[in-house]
């Protein structure tokens, strides 16, 4: 990235010109870079005080295999959601990596797509969340598509995909969703439009939103109420992004890592992908994951 070390402001600037990409989804790089900080601060766990984006642990395979950095992750995804029409959301820097994987979560901490109301609460309560800041954090829905290859359901939520705005709770409410069963077996829900030949989804985990008394409250207020979705949503994946992390006074992180003391930088990876069996030797430590190797790649060679 440009600028010298800490220059998060040059930082933001490059994201923002990655962020138009023709070769990705509807042609935008947004929506997986929300997913992204999704996915390094989501494994954070309350009781244990485990998981969260410090430490980028998906530079393991472990975890995932990304070779990016934990600030550059969260950051990533803040700028994506503010260049696609989203709010602004605050971030703080300081977060470093682990530099080994042995305080890695463990998996199986995200949410399944495929299952309801009980399996959601369990999920986020587990993280600190409440029942209002799930419905507000499931917005992030808004953007992107599923892909079977990958989790399993397949297409988009709304009809503009890298647009962040409430479509996706007034969707919910307003259009008739049928159970379909994808050719691989997967069960997700459909509406399809004979008129534009459009066909959106929704996942079993947004239609129990609309099915249990407690959550469909908050999806009938940010359905009806785009500012009100804006600022929960502002509030909560400002929260989500700063799980497990412990500032000081001036902002910065005191969180402490191991019997090595304290977060260090990680140390320079693999030229040659690993698996977790063959990922490490006496000189280096694990390299990014063979199924990411080839599109983190070209990904680096834009920056």
């Amino acid at each position: 990235m440009g600028g010298k070390t800490g220059d998060f402001e040059a930082v933001r600037q490059d994201i923002i010109k990655l962020l138009h990409q023709p070769e990705y989804d509807d042609g935008s790089a947004g929506p997986v870079l929300v997913r992204l900080a999704w996915h390094s601060a989501g494994t954070y766990d309350a009781e244990t005080d485990t998981g969260g984006s410090n430490g980028a642990g998906m530079r393991y395979e472990a975890e995932g295999g990304d070779p990016a950095n934990a600030d550059l992750w969260t950051l990533a995804g803040v700028v994506a959601i503010k260049e696609m029409g989203g709010p602004e959301i605050p971030w703080l820097g300081g977060r470093t990596d682990y530099v080994d994987d042995s305080k890695l979560p463990p998996r199986g901490r995200l949410p399944d797509g495929a299952k309801g109301a009980d399996h959601l609460r369990w999920i986020f309560y587990r993280m600190g969340f409440n029942d209002q800041e799930i419905v507000a954090l499931s917005g992030a829905h808004n953007l992107g598509r599923c892909h079977s290859d990958r989790s399993g359901f397949e297409g988009q939520w709304v009809n503009n995909p890298t647009r962040f705005s409430n479509q996706y709770f007034r969707l919910m409410l307003s259009m008739q969703w049928k159970k379909k069963t994808l050719k691989n077996g997967v069960e997700q829900f459909v509406n399809y439009d004979e008129d534009s030949g459009t066909e959106l989804m929704m996942l079993p985990t947004d239609i129990a939103l609309t099915q249990d008394k407690a959550f469909i409250k908050y999806v009938e207020l940010y359905a009806r109420d785009k500012e009100a979705f804006f600022a929960a949503f502002t509030k909560v994946f400002a929260k989500l992004i700063e799980l497990g992390i412990t500032r000081d006074a001036d902002g910065n992180i005191t969180n402490s890592d191991n019997e090595l003391g304290g977060y260090h930088a990680a140390p320079k990876k693999k030229a040659t992908p690993g698996s977790p069996a063959k990922s490490t030797d006496d000189k280096v430590d694990p390299s990014e994951a063979e199924p990411l190797k080839e599109e983190n790649t070209r990904f680096r060679a834009r920056l």
